[in-house]
């Protein structure tokens, strides 16, 4: 439309010369008449042109439309660290993960005489992503077991106000190791303030949760029924609540305080609640430390304190619980539990908080691998029941591969009070997730 003005306005001025005009400039009116049937060529031509622009225009829109509609419909696939594939329209997604921890035993015995052997001590697939904003989560370990053994989390969730809602079965908000993935906790098995004891066969529970998190803050509470998938229908009922609080938090330099409370209930069909301490590592000695009977209708509470950290490489982690498991005749049992652990990154890297969740993971790492120094000191005791008590010391070696790939060393020298039994464990595990 430019180029048809700017030749209408060339021809105006051309045929604005007068004759004396042209013939000031020696012009003939033959030129004259030619010069105007160029003009008049020229505007044809621009026409044409135009003409074929429109057209050329219109065939641009109809493509940029195709293929704004074929993006609509493709799904978009990622590999970065797995394989994720979401919906040209964003409503739905799906990501594939896992993780194969593979260890072995080797124990120095004392009283107890446990076995030397290896064990796929987790070996999961999990399915989870979003749809129609939900997020979805399905997790089986078939280390554990197949079917309803095995099953992990299994829920959904969607943003609910200003937090989070879950609906299914999923950890109780309570002990920040436990709501530390396996995949990133300091030592091959968490302490006793933990499913690994205190909460014996307690990790992951049906019900509702919870959580709100601010920029340095969590706060959240759960609901649940006294049992998993694996174990039979039962009327007990458990609450859990957890709030964290980071007044410090800096790649360099953080400070995480946190404390929780948990209530169990039993009642008709709930199994026994009780405190177990692997004290000389897994698959090696137990000592049951309290326990409440499914058929007593008594209650467990307990509640723990949170202190963690981290100073440039150092990171340090620990946790103080007080408990009572009620009994079926006579008085609540006080069982009393702590643990401090930590580490030093030795050729760079740092651990990661995560104020989303409250815990700390695992640092990000180089190409040239990341080389950790590991240390626990863990003890549980039956207040009541005299040398009812079990420690642990723990030293180990974390060697970070890559981001997926790790090499883990324990050794825990373990020591029963109520035995006298000092066994000790060498263990090695190669993790490997996706």
């Amino acid at each position: 439309m430019r180029l048809t003005i700017l030749a209408a306005s060339l021809a105006v001025a051309l045929t604005g010369f007068a004759p004396d005009t042209a013939h000031a400039q020696q012009a003939s009116e033959q030129e004259l008449a030619e010069l105007k049937a160029q003009v008049a060529a020229l505007m044809g031509r621009i026409e044409e042109l135009e003409a074929r622009d429109d057209a050329q225009s219109a065939v641009n829109l109809d493509t940029a439309e195709a293929l704004k509609n074929i993006q609509t419909v493709q799904p978009k696939v990622e590999t970065k660290g797995g394989l994720k594939v979401t919906s040209g329209d964003g409503q739905f997604s799906m990501s594939v993960g896992g993780r194969i921890h593979f260890d072995g035993y080797a124990f120095n015995d004392d009283i107890a005489t446990p076995t030397d052997t290896t064990e796929f001590r987790r070996g999961r697939l999990t399915l989870s992503g979003t749809a129609l904003g939900w997020e979805y989560k399905m997790e089986q370990d078939f280390a554990a077991g197949t079917n309803l053994d095995g099953l992990r989390d299994l829920f959904i969730a969607r943003s609910f106000g200003k937090g989070k809602l879950t609906i299914g079965q999923f950890k109780p908000y309570r002990s920040m190791e436990e709501l530390t993935s396996s995949n990133e906790i300091l030592m091959m098995e968490r302490p006793y303030a933990s499913a690994t004891g205190l909460f014996n066969g307690r990790q992951f529970q049906q019900g509702l949760g919870y959580l709100y998190a601010g920029p340095n803050w969590t706060a959240g509470a759960s609901v649940f029924n006294m049992r998993n998938a694996a174990t039979a229908r039962n009327e007990g009922m458990g609450f859990s609540g957890r709030a964290t609080w980071a007044p410090l938090m800096g790649t360099e330099e953080v400070l995480h305080l946190g404390g929780w409370y948990s209530y169990e209930d039993t009642a008709t069909g709930t199994p026994n609640l009780s405190a177990v301490a692997n004290y000389a590592g897994r698959r090696g000695p137990s000592l049951t430390i309290a326990n409440t009977p499914g058929i007593s209708g008594d209650q467990v509470t307990s509640y723990g304190l949170e202190l963690a950290g981290l100073y440039g490489p150092a990171f340090f982690q620990s946790e103080y619980v007080r408990a009572q498991f009620g009994q079926l005749a006579g008085p609540d049992q006080d069982v009393e539990t702590f643990y401090l652990q930590g580490s030093v990154m030795l050729n760079g890297g740092r651990k990661a908080y995560k104020p989303a969740t409250g815990v700390f993971g695992s640092p990000r790492v180089a190409d040239t691998g990341l080389w950790e120094l590991t240390a626990r000191y863990d003890q549980i005791e039956n207040k009541d029941v005299s040398g009812l008590e079990a420690s642990s010391w723990l030293l180990g070696v974390n060697y970070y591969i890559n981001p997926n790939l790790r090499l883990m060393f324990n050794y825990t020298q373990g020591d029963n009070e109520l035995t006298g039994d000092e066994t000790g464990q060498y263990a090695v595990r190669t993790q490997f997730s996706f």
